[in-house]
This record gives C-alpha cells, structure tokens and sequence, in this order.
C-alpha cells in the first residue's frame, strides 16, 4: 500500500509506470531536455553539486544572504498578485547588482478566501525581506533581477502543463496563480532546511527556523487549497519538474489523488520535511540542473551562494 501511495503521489520507483499512465522518469527526463528553451543562459550538463570543503567557508552572512535572495521572490510574486506593486525601493537595496522584476500584476481573485490567503502570504514574505535585511545591515545584497513572465512560462511547458508555443500566464486567474506559487513555495522550505546546519549562530538558526516554519505554513497551504480544487495531475508534473532538476535523489511529491491527500511535503520513513542543498535549490530557481543563471533569476543570485 505504501509503495503503490508513493507511485501515486509522484516519487518514482523505477518500476511500472504510475496507476495514472504518466512515466515519471520520461517526464523528468523530457523537463531536462526542454526547460532550457526557453531560459536565457541554460546549459544542462547535469546536476551541480555541493562541496563539503565549501560548505565550511560558508558564513552565516553568506547564508542569510542566500536566503534573503529566495525571499525577494517570493515577496515580489506575492505582492503583485495581491496589490499590483512589489516591494519599495527602499527594500531592495544592498551589495551586489541590482535587478529590476519583469512581470507580474494584481491577480483577478474569483474566490474570497484564496484572495485571503494570499494576502497574509504576500504580507510574511515582506516582513521576511525586511527583517534578513535587518539582521544584515550593511552586509544585505540587493535584489537582483527577478523574470516573473518567461520563467514560468518555461517551467510550464516543460512540465507538460502548456504545449509548445504557448505562454502561461501566472497572473492570469486565481488557478494559474495557484500553480505558479507550487512551482516554487515548497522549495522554501527544504531550503532552509538544508542550511540549518550551516549556522553556527543559535540566534540566527532560531530565526531562521521561525521563518521555515512560516513557510511551511505557506506550503501546505496552497497544497491544500491545490487539492481541494482537484488540481492532482498538474501539481504532479509541477512536482515531477522540480524533481527533475534537483539531481538523481527523488524527493518531491504531488498532492495526492482524489482519494489519499498528501498535504505535507515529508519522508514516509520519519514524516519529517526534505531538505535540499544549495546547489539543489539553485537548480530549481535557475531553470537547470547546471546550477547556471537563469529562470527566475536570469543573472543569478547576488552573494556568495549563487
């Protein structure tokens, strides 16, 4: 029963294909071969790796920075979709080079309670910005270059949720924004996961475990909203993408099915969350499994890890 749930919810076993006929390996292999298409700079040469020897040069700076860099997309995505405007210019200054957003405008919400949710996301992932500004001071980098139309767009077509030729639009009903934040919003979490045990200071691995939490609280809440609205199959291949891109491991899963949800992005073994190297999560947000800019950062990230 376990076996046939996790088949079922998108983590490949390199049996049969899935009850519901998707091969999850040719689809992960097909997202490979096309996602670079249509991102500026992809070259896929296969999945970037994380050094143990540069791990122990990383800083906690260097850490929050990385951070702080995944929290200007999430607050741009959010912001506009809600209001229509990101973040001020105020809250996007600091070392490195600065990026403008392309994309992204005040989502049509059809469905009061999805506005809702939304809104409380949108004003976290502010308070997130500014407060790892705060805790960095003079040492914050600024917000680089963020694509909110191409990027998705990419993704989209890659995993099957698009045909060729067409654009997919994140902004364009409540639906395509839905799915647009599950591109990215459970990468969050396994992020600051994975860089927990890079911090040296208790302080800052406390607030940064409060800010896991929150965005935790954001993942599963659009798992949930997701599944309430039947949306298995294409959260699935959104799951597949992302598994695609994040090296031989198969760590993501879907949803569920109209009759097991999976609302928790967690291990089978201990129902704890996945956690995912830097290089990992630069994989997914860059579009490529070579770790290169591109996707929703088209120049890379500012800082150290990028």
């Amino acid at each position: 029963m376990v076996l046939k749930f996790l088949r079922g919810v998108g983590r490949s076993t390199g049996a049969a294909p899935a009850p519901d006929g998707v091969d999850r390996a040719a689809g992960r292999r097909a997202f490979i071969q096309s996602v670079g298409l249509g991102v500026a700079g992809s070259a896929i040469v296969g999945p970037a790796a994380f050094s143990p020897a540069a791990a122990q040069t990383v800083t906690d700076t260097d850490i929050l920075n990385f951070a702080l860099n995944l929290e200007y997309l999430e607050a741009e995505f959010y912001l506009r979709a809600v209001t229509g405007r990101g973040l001020t210019d105020g809250e996007v200054t600091g070392t490195g080079t600065p990026g403008a957003v392309t994309g992204g405008r005040q989502v049509n919400f059809a469905t009061a309670a999805i506005r809702n949710y939304a809104t409380e996301i949108a004003s976290e992932e502010r308070i997130h910005v500014q407060f790892l500004r705060s805790a960095l001071g003079a040492n914050r980098v600024a917000r680089p270059a963020i694509n909110l139309t191409a990027s998705f767009t990419a993704a989209a077509q890659a995993a099957g949720l698009i045909t060729a030729g067409q654009t997919f639009d994140a902004f364009a009903d409540e639906t395509s924004f839905l799915l647009a934040a599950y591109i990215f919003e459970d990468v969050g979490v396994s992020a600051y996961l994975g860089a927990a045990p890079l911090v040296t200071s208790k302080t800052i691995l406390a607030a940064a475990g409060g800010i896991l939490a929150a965005e935790a609280y954001h993942a599963g809440t659009i798992r949930t909203v997701l599944y309430s609205r039947g949306l298995y199959t294409p959260a699935l291949k959104i799951s597949d993408a992302r598994d695609s891109l994040d090296g031989a491991s198969d760590l993501d899963q879907g949803i569920g099915t109209a009759t097991i949800a999976n609302l928790s992005l967690t291990s089978p073994a201990n129902g704890q969350a996945f956690a995912r190297t830097t290089g990992q999560v630069l994989n997914i947000v860059y579009l490529n499994p070579s770790a290169r800019p591109g996707g929703f950062f088209p120049a890379g990230l500012n800082g150290t890890i990028r």
